[in-house]
């Protein structure tokens, strides 16, 4: 017998840091069918979105859109900080250049002390990562594009798709490699 939806939780798309078409060419093609689909309930978003064009498909997958200001949205006017409940978890997202040293998981826990959450998702380090620290969770989708950026050598585009429950979080890091999608699957729980 197969799970249904409403066991699985409410799927939350992760993702950020497309800097298209600065940067790059856009989503790679293994990722648009993936994105198209009504199973997704809110878009995390942590900035750097690059054109009105990936607005729109941020807007066009979900009703719950939460994106972050980041360094690069110049064009946009989005919150710097979004604090949020889905399940029984708080959830804060940032772009992640405020977090100085970059990504690091002291720096990360000032955060995560400053909005009592229980995950803290961020980006700009445009690699994927799902750290946990003290019973706290730390998120980075990557860059959904794998956008150029000078300390990272050959960026892998990814983002990540999480299924949350009450207490309980099953995570889906997309990643493409040579035009295709790899997926690892983990657990999270408060």
């Amino acid at each position: 017998m197969g799970e249904k939806v409403e066991d699985i939780g409410e799927f939350v798309l992760i993702i950020g840091d497309f800097h298209s078409p600065m940067r790059n060419l856009g989503l790679p093609d293994c990722f648009k069918d993936l994105l198209k689909t009504d199973k997704i309930k809110h878009v995390l978003c942590t900035g750097n979105v690059g054109s009105s064009e990936n607005l729109e498909l941020l807007k066009n997958i979900a009703d719950s859109v939460h994106i972050a200001q980041g360094d690069m949205d110049d064009n946009f006017n989005f919150p710097e900080e979004i604090s949020l409940n889905i399940g029984n978890f708080k959830i804060a997202l940032t772009h992640g250049h405020q977090i100085i040293p970059w990504g690091d998981v002291n720096a990360l826990m000032h955060w995560q002390k400053k909005y009592d959450s229980d995950i803290i998702i961020y980006g700009h380090t445009h690699k994927n990562s799902i750290t946990q620290y003290e019973g706290k969770y730390f998120i980075n989708p990557g860059s959904a594009t794998g956008a150029f950026q000078p300390w990272v050598t050959k960026p892998i585009p990814s983002f990540i798709l999480m299924a949350i429950a009450q207490n309980s979080i099953v995570v889906y890091v997309y990643e493409e490699k040579n035009g295709k999608t790899k997926v690892e699957m983990s657990e999270l729980h408060k």
